[in-house]
């Protein structure tokens, strides 16, 4: 039983598909009580919409207090440590903490101190995992083709920075999706082999089940990379113009984690399209942390068990 939520695969295959199942329950309208107030802290020290509104709106519907810290105006901005105030936020009696660090691997050190026990969330680390993304795509896939096994998956754009890419295609692999990857070549990670085909975005459009578009990072990128940046020319070779999304299968799904640069990644005609799932996944992200945060407190024996006996 999970005490932190850190990374989608150190999950087996099937407490991921009790967490989509979940998911699931609570978007019919599942309820669930606490045994006592339950609080969290929800510390985002990169800028987001959707994660961090997600999980506390996931928060509320559960019966959890948030309390949200801001960095900039926090006593980190006095050097004081993630580790001081992790168990500053622990000292003052939250149950646990929902962490987005710029740093990969935010939350190693932290495990492996024994004085912190307050439950860690990883709501993405750098470039490495965003295992609330993963859910979130995986119940959105799972609500269209009611499997993963011999789904063809394309993921597209800045393969190199995005932890979705990572998140997703480690999963996705091993749920029996086959996958295949497009975008720059100074934006695919080598390692990204062991998980797929790297091919052009022309080649695969016709033939892929799910069309995963990536954000451009132009924020992750230096100086000289931003400034020879041109948006007609991205979105030209990579991104998913109307002539590309003509060639989809019509049953073929367009997804993106957002925010969307219309127009670079995605053309604006196809953001809200009848292929789209753009904004179904930003629906699915309340489910699912729901159910991220449920196996939570249900490892910490917060939930009250007549009220959880008929979720699983």
């Amino acid at each position: 039983m999970q005490t932190h939520f850190l990374d989608l695969n150190q999950l087996n295959d099937d407490e991921i598909m009790e967490l989509i199942r979940l998911a699931i329950q609570y978007r019919d309208g599942k309820l669930v009580q606490l045994k006592r107030p339950v609080y969290f802290a929800n510390m985002f020290y990169e800028n987001s919409t959707r994660t961090h509104t997600s999980f506390e709106m996931a928060e509320r519907k559960l019966g959890i207090t948030p309390i949200n810290i801001d960095p900039k105006n926090s006593s980190v901005q006095k050097g004081e440590t993630l580790s001081d105030t992790v168990k500053t936020l622990q000292a003052i009696g939250t149950d646990g903490v929902v962490i987005r660090h710029k740093t990969t691997g935010w939350y190693e050190p932290l495990i492996d101190d024994e004085r912190i026990h307050t439950s860690l969330v990883n709501a993405g680390d750098g470039s490495g995992q965003h295992p609330s993304q993963s859910l979130l795509d995986l119940l959105t896939i799972y609500d269209e083709f009611k499997k993963f096994k011999g789904l063809k998956i394309a993921i597209v754009g800045d393969l190199l920075h995005s932890r979705v890419a990572r998140s997703n295609a480690e999963i996705l692999k091993r749920l029996g999706a086959k996958l295949y990857f497009a975008g720059p070549d100074e934006w695919y990670p080598s390692d990204f082999d062991n998980f797929g085909e790297f091919t052009n975005i022309d080649t695969i459009v016709g033939k892929v089940d799910v069309m995963m578009m990536l954000r451009v990072q132009l924020e992750r990128l230096n100086e000289d990379a931003r400034e020879s940046f041109t948006a007609v020319e991205y979105a030209n070779i990579f991104g998913l113009t109307e002539e590309r999304g003509s060639k989809m299968k019509k049953k073929a799904i367009i997804m993106h984690p957002a925010p969307v640069n219309r127009n670079i990644e995605i053309a604006d005609s196809l953001v809200e399209a009848p292929q789209s799932r753009i904004f179904r996944q930003m629906q699915n992200g309340v489910f699912a942390r729901m159910a991220i945060l449920t196996s939570i407190l249900k490892s910490k024996d917060l939930i009250a068990e007549d009220e959880y006996e008929d979720i699983n």
